[in-house]
């Protein structure tokens, strides 16, 4: 049975944050609206937050001051590729370093329209190289993310194993985006029932980060890919997400490569659900089982 904060968090989605997400009239203005959101933040006790550039890009440090400072989560934000920033991830960011006994390491990835595929690709993976030439060894390092960002994780490691580099000790992905052309039945059926996440506003932020490349292509929609040879993989979704299909079927897809997969689907719950993680007990929940696994997965 669902709890009432998360039906009045359900609501406050519905009505609040997904008219502001879903109006790309101005994707300036839908940014803003955004970073506006984020301002009620509210982050664990003795969270720390330390501002840094990784060659060009803007990122941010945040850990808990109980974490190992050996072990990093790359998180990769979401927003359609179009919106959202490291404002607007700080407090789940921090929150999964709360669970996983790691730091978190946030990235402003360059957004669409201005900057289209593989823009943030180059970003993530950038920032993913650089972890390595600090010094840490890719089995103390997860790449995580959610929507967007649970896609381009993918995408990222991905890429990083394709060019045979290291790959990270786990991907975990809330609500991973991994379909750009939309073809699940989630899409239609879910799509009057997903309080945050409309499929008009997703097709115009998916062709804008797509541009003039191909949508099948495996690095825009993971679903596409060639999924043997990853690390071990975590997928939370909602029964209610128009994007349900998107984690289903790239999960389906990865455990038929001998990919190690586990697939959560959390019934009655909405895409990105976590991001309430200090507003609904099932989201509290779910981070911890997120931080869990990714703890369960660093090498000694």
């Amino acid at each position: 049975m669902l709890s009432l904060r998360s039906k009045f968090c359900r609501l406050i989605t519905k009505y609040v944050v997904a008219p502001k997400l879903n109006n790309l009239q101005s994707i300036e203005e839908t940014r803003k609206s955004m970073e506006k959101f984020a301002k009620f933040a509210k982050l664990p006790p003795e969270t720390k937050v330390e501002k840094i550039e990784i060659n060009s890009i803007a990122a941010e440090w945040v850990y808990v001051n109980t974490v190992q400072e050996d072990r990093v989560v790359l998180y990769l934000h979401g927003g359609g590729y179009n919106v959202c920033s490291i404002n607007t991830h700080r407090e789940l960011g921090a929150h999964i370093s709360k669970a996983s006994g790691a730091k978190v390491l946030l990235i402003d990835y360059r957004l669409a329209p201005e900057h289209p595929f593989p823009a943030a690709l180059e970003d993530a993976t950038n920032a993913y190289h650089w972890l390595l030439d600090s010094g840490l060894t890719e089995k103390k390092i997860a790449i995580a993310g959610d929507s967007a960002g649970g896609g381009l994780s993918l995408a990222t490691a991905i890429s990083i194993r394709d060019v045979g580099n290291p790959f990270p000790s786990s991907i975990a992905c809330i609500s991973p985006w991994t379909d750009l052309l939309f073809t699940g039945d989630s899409t239609k059926t879910n799509s009057k029932i997903d309080p945050l996440v409309k499929a008009h506003s997703g097709m115009i932020m998916a062709k804008n980060y797509i541009g003039d490349d191909d949508p099948r292509n495996p690095l825009i929609s993971p679903l596409y890919a060639e999924m043997g040879g990853l690390p071990p993989m975590l997928i939370h979704v909602g029964t209610d997400e128009m994007l349900l299909d998107d984690s289903k079927r790239i999960a389906k897809k990865a455990e038929d490569a001998g990919v190690k997969v586990t697939l959560k689907i959390y019934d009655r719950l909405w895409h990105a659900f976590h991001l309430n993680v200090n507003g609904m007990p099932e989201a509290k929940n779910a981070v911890a089982e997120f931080g869990y696994f990714i703890r369960n997965h660093f090498e000694e």
